[in-house]
């Protein structure tokens, strides 16, 4: 819910505190980035250490964040509440999940149960930007923070008495020297790909890049010697969890930029109000939501390779959708593109965490769910620094060069007409070509699971097999 609520109030952000284009793309996207750093590390302190209280210390420290986030004077202090909270937020997430795999122990139900927190998502997301419309109508832009706060207070009093702790009997310590060399290198790496996109090849990002993929090359390598790693790289060894982990990547990649890109667009170039914009969000929003929930039952009859080929390819249909969109004109197209893409990004939240925590024993559900989750803040984050960087770079070269970003443009005094059509005709292609090259990915990712995952295993024998021959099953893979 927080999320969508941001990418409606960015305009408002960017208005009362001026950030540059560099620092509103930090704003939306440290969260995620905090957030798929720290994932990994967080899902084993849980297993080890107990999941019920990570959960109760993350959700304080989230509601923290969020105060300060609503009260931020400048956009340095903003990013730094938004990377507090994507601290708390890597604890929250892989301890659910594990969670629901203790509560669950029947591969079916557990697959039910994970389809219904993947909708809770879902319904985060349509019930976002309504929220989000009402109080920036109504009040300053750091109120969208502060509705967070009364769901924080609620789940303070009644996760104590409504979830028992689960505390896993995996040994071993949290290898610290990993924790580091992941977050750092992650965050380099995409520090540099986000800023070479944004103002163009040079030394700094270059060297950020190399750095980055040095260290979490040699966080690769290290993993391999440890005798309780942060990640099991070997879990990747079977084809179905490999391509249901990047389909928790890039799927989240096109929603974010595409969300977050559509925003603008409805409010900035269309000239639509906030909550006129979070009212067209809304179809997508139910289709996503609805496709959550059902997409367990459908599974369990079609399988996990043909539900993940839909996926990509609904997705790369609904993103094409946008290409007709016009300065003058295109809300139709785009809730076409939110309603058809949402079945693909459905199948994604549900079939990905099933497919993580379902691969390993229930002592190793935190850490396996913390991979899953690591791919979908990292598509999160990527899909708004590489896609988002890429619109704003040929509104860059197309635009008519008097600020980094349309809002920016729109913002200044006396703007001739021509000058204002444009700036916002530059920003409509921006986004075609974001849209474009998410629906190729898309396309490429749908063929690859059509020609590399098996045939063999029927939905039926899956969803039949017990618990223990699951747990056995992964066992062997790793």
């Amino acid at each position: 819910m927080d999320g969508s609520i941001l990418f409606l109030a960015m305009p408002r952000v960017s208005q009362a505190l001026t950030p540059t284009a560099d620092q509103a793309l930090w704003i939306l996207d440290i969260y995620g980035f905090a957030v798929g750093s720290l994932l990994i590390a967080f899902g084993s302190i849980g297993d080890r250490y107990g999941r019920l209280r990570l959960l109760m210390i993350g959700a304080t420290v989230f509601g923290i964040g969020s105060a300060a986030a609503a009260l931020a004077p400048t956009p340095e202090f903003l990013i730094a509440a938004r990377a507090l909270m994507g601290v708390a937020g890597s604890t929250l997430l892989p301890s659910a999940l594990a969670v629901l795999s203790e509560l669950f122990g029947d591969p079916r139900r557990r697959a039910q149960a994970i389809g219904i927190f993947a909708a809770a998502f879902a319904a985060g997301f349509a019930i976002g930007p309504i929220v989000g419309g009402l109080l920036l109508e109504r009040f300053w832009w750091g109120s969208v923070f502060l509705v967070n706060l009364p769901v924080i207070a609620l789940f303070l009093i009644f996760a104590p008495v409504l979830l028992g702790e689960v505390r896993a009997t995996r040994p071993g310590r949290v290898d610290a020297f990993s924790v580091v060399t992941s977050a750092v290198g992650l965050l380099l790496a995409i520090y540099g790909l986000k800023h070479a996109a944004a103002e163009g090849l040079s030394a700094v990002p270059v060297l950020a890049v190399l750095a980055g993929a040095a260290l979490l090359t040699w966080f690769a390598l290290r993993q391999r010697r440890l005798e309780y790693p942060l990640m099991d790289f070997s879990l990747f060894r079977d084809r179905v969890f490999t391509v249901a982990i990047i389909t928790g990547l890039l799927p989240l990649a096109a929603w974010s930029a595409a969300a977050y890109l559509a925003g603008i667009y409805l409010q900035s170039v269309l000239e639509l109000s906030v909550l006129h914009a979070a009212f067209l969000a809304l179809p997508g929003a139910v289709v996503l939501t609805a496709t959550c929930i059902v997409t367990p039952y459908v599974v369990d009859r079609i399988g996990k390779r043909t539900a993940l080929i839909v996926c990509h390819f609904s997705i790369a249909t609904g993103l094409l959708l946008l290409l007709p969109t016009l300065t003058t004109g295109g809300v139709g197209w785009y809730v076409a593109s939110t309603v058809v893409a949402g079945v693909g990004y459905g199948i994604s939240f549900a079939v990905v965490a099933d497919t993580a925590v379902g691969a390993v024993p229930a002592e190793r559900a935190g850490s396996a769910g913390a991979i899953a989750e690591t791919s979908n803040e990292i598509g999160n984050a990527l899909g708004i620094a590489l896609l988002g960087s890429l619109a704003a770079l040929i509104f860059r070269l197309q635009g008519p060069d008097l600020a980094p970003t349309l809002d920016e443009t729109l913002q200044l005094p006396n703007l001739a007409s021509p000058i204002i059509e444009d700036a916002k005709s530059a920003f409509v292609t921006g986004l075609h070509a974001a849209a474009v090259v998410a629906s190729l990915l898309h396309v490429a990712l749908g063929v690859l699971a059509l020609r590399w995952l098996p045939r063999s295993e029927t939905p039926q024998d899956t969803a039949e097999a017990p618990a223990e021959d699951r747990a056995d099953r992964a066992e062997s893979i790793a």
